[in-house]
């Protein structure tokens, strides 16, 4: 232990029986509480918010703890002394479904929980420190436990409720049952407001204070599990932390709730917590189980967790208590132009704003990019990267997705929407025409609540290949291949109207109006210093570009870096995706792209008016297109971006002209 931090272990077994992965061998698997004591003044962070006046103990200390997890090489000698720390999603481990292509959970036990193994055969130590404050027990899911504030007064904030069903008549606050709420400080339905509306700038309508309550409804009208030893019963019970629409929530439509909360707690210390194990378990060499074993340290995390990984960089979290760099390398994944938001009252788990869902959710604030450039509407002139001792390597990736609905482009452009070179030390790879979530599990596309299927882009080999570009850097200085990204420059970069006019007009597809536009917002004069969102935001009359990747003749994205079914499509792969009739119709749906699959005949391509030329066209037989996809891999695999055993994972999924990802009856 250090004075700061103390790691408690309550557990220290080997991983999977003892099973051997590779040259490394077995692997241990250590679960224990991070125990964290530090004054305000040593916290390394320079962007921590209101550090005096975070509850402190007698001795003048913040108190902190954190669940931690880790899987290490049992001998260390056999490991890559390289720490792979996942900043996890909500509280959710997924870095064994992603870089071993394993299945999701949260308890990992076994060799089938390892997926394939790979991270343990190439000798990574896995670790994990529970850092989103707002998170509760439950199905696995990692926590922490952060201190209040001494000055904690109620504060009018703004919940939002969106469903897609006609069942659901009560919800937490926090929209999400793992998801802490912030609960109301007085239960009067007339001191609160419920509106409901059919777009984000319809009008609103109000819901009378007699329709709804501060309330839950307990037990299982099923009666599989009411909890009640005598039969099955359900409770109606007041509670300041649910809502308890009477007639039930009306499907697509945005439900707004404003209301006084209260019991807030200073989120940013997750970020400490974080900072300050990674450090502990990198230089300690008492109490700590991997002393001496680890070099190198790597930042992983994906959409809201990459949000985070961005503002932890930009606010300085990047600096232990010493002054110390405490990642070598990040790698944010899915962000978009985002970082995420720990002010007061702050509910974490909500998305980044969409074009649809929580626009007031102030994600995107300048700055955007690592580069530094300056605010045209502000002046201001910042940066992600600012701290040049402590500062990563980063290799951002983000997918065409994040174009329109996350604001990506202003990750490589200015706030005008020009090409903005990026330090030395970053990389942006966009891998093109795939979608936000993009499953390891291999599936055939459904389509949801949208006008078209969900994108099938099967992209999950590149999460190795990205880490291992990663650790050559850091450990080699072997530099990544240059940044892939579409550009204004050559004309991959465009207007969301310049992409309605260049893809091909297929029958029945309808377009998006527009990407997600980023108006300047106001969100109050003590957001930046970590006070609450002021309700409701101001929305000024100035906007920021937001640019999408330019479409091909076949509606598939140009520029940056293509997946092997992108170079051999069997259809358009579209990072957007809008909402059907009922749920918002026309409007962009979430994170999900789309796939519109390719005639199958000439005969179709005639009939239907597509304008694109049908699969026995582009590939004659089902051994043509295998070969195209092979092709295709073979050229990644040569320039960094795939590992050769993406080789047989593309083949297989390439048979009978990709049957097991695609709809098409060849």
């Amino acid at each position: 232990m250090t004075d700061l931090l103390k790691l408690d272990i309550a557990t220290d077994t080997p991983f999977a029986g003892g099973a051997s992965f590779g040259d490394t061998g077995p692997y241990r698997l250590i679960t224990g509480r991070a125990l964290l004591a530090i004054r305000p003044d040593e916290i390394g962070a320079d962007g921590i918010y209101h550090a005096d006046r975070i509850e402190t103990d007698a001795q003048g200390r913040i108190r902190a703890e954190a669940d931690v997890f880790l899987m290490t090489p049992a001998d260390p000698a056999k490991g890559n002394g390289t720490l792979l720390f996942e900043f996890i999603n909500r509280g959710n481990k997924r870095a064994l479904q992603f870089f071993n292509m394993g299945a999701p959970g949260n308890t990992p036990r076994t060799a089938a929980d390892a997926g394939d193994g790979w991270l343990m055969a190439q000798g990574y130590t896995l670790c994990v420190v529970a850092w989103q404050g707002d998170v509760l027990r439950g199905d696995g899911r990692m926590t922490c436990r952060l201190p209040g504030y001494t000055d904690d007064t109620p504060t009018r904030i703004a919940a939002e409720f969106i469903v897609e069903d006609e069942k659901t008549r009560f919800l937490p606050l926090s929209t999400k049952t793992g998801t802490r709420s912030y609960p109301a400080a007085k239960t009067d339905t007339k001191q609160a407001k419920l509106t409901r509306r059919r777009f984000p700038d319809a009008p609103r309508e109000t819901i009378a204070p007699d329709a709804w309550a501060f309330e839950r409804i307990d037990g299982d009208a099923s009666g599989l599990g009411a909890g009640d030893v005598m039969a099955a019963e359900q409770a109606i019970v007041p509670c300041p932390s649910h809502i308890h629409l009477f007639d039930g929530f009306r499907p697509g439509w945005i439900h707004e709730l404003e209301y006084d909360a209260t019991g807030a707690i200073a989120l940013d210390m997750g970020f400490v917590l974080a900072a300050e194990t990674v450090a502990f378990l990198r230089h300690a060499t008492t109490g700590n189980p991997l002393a001496g074993a680890i070099r190198h340290t790597i930042g992983w995390g994906r959409s809201q967790s990459g949000r985070a990984i961005r503002d932890f960089l930009w606010r300085g979290f990047n600096a232990d208590h010493a002054g110390r760099p405490v990642f070598d390398g990040m790698l944010p994944h899915i962000s978009g132009a985002g970082k995420t938001n720990m002010n007061r009252f702050t509910n974490l788990v909500v998305a980044a704003s969409r074009q649809y869902e929580d626009q007031q959710n102030p994600s995107d604030q300048f700055p955007f990019s690592y580069a530094e450039t300056t605010d045209h509407i502000t002046g201001r002139t910042d940066a992600i990267l600012k701290h040049p001792e402590t500062d990563p390597k980063v290799i951002h990736t983000h997918t065409g997705s994040e174009y329109w609905y996350r604001r990506g482009s202003l990750v490589h452009t200015d706030t005008q929407g020009n090409d903005l070179p990026q330090p030395d030390g970053v990389r942006v790879y966009t891998w093109s025409s795939s979608q936000h979530w993009a499953d390891t599990r291999v599936a055939k596309p459904v389509k949801g609540p949208c006008r078209e299927f969900f994108n099938n882009v099967y992209t999950a080999p590149f999460f190795p290949a990205t880490l291992t570009l990663m650790r050559n850097w850091i450990a080699k200085d072997t530099a990544p291949p240059p940044s892939r990204i579409p550009t204004v420059a050559d004309g991959s970069l465009v207007t969301a109207k310049a992409y309605r006019d260049s893809f091909p007009q297929i029958p029945g597809t309808l377009l998006p109006a527009d990407a997600n536009a980023l108006p300047f917002t106001d969100y109050g004069a003590g957001y930046a210093t970590g006070d609450a969102v002021s309700h409701p935001p101001k929305r000024g009359a100035d906007s920021y570009a937001v640019l999408v990747p330019a479409p091909d003749a076949l509606g598939n994205d140009r520029g940056g870096l293509a997946a092997p079914m992108v170079c051999a499509p069997l259809g358009s792969y579209t990072g957007w995706n809008l909402r059907d009739r009922g749920h918002g119709h026309g409007m962009i749906f979430s994170f999900m792209g789309a796939y519109i699959p390719l005639p199958e005949t000439a005969e179709e391509a005639a009939l239907t008016g597509d304008p694109r030329p049908p699969i026995p066209q582009l590939y004659p037989d089902p051994e043509s297109y295998t070969a195209a996809i092979l092709q295709a891999t073979d050229q990644l695999i040569a320039d960094g971006f795939l590992l050769p055993p993406a080789r047989p994972i593309y083949e297989t999924l390439s048979r009978n002209y990709g049957a097991s990802l695609h709809h098409h009856r060849l």
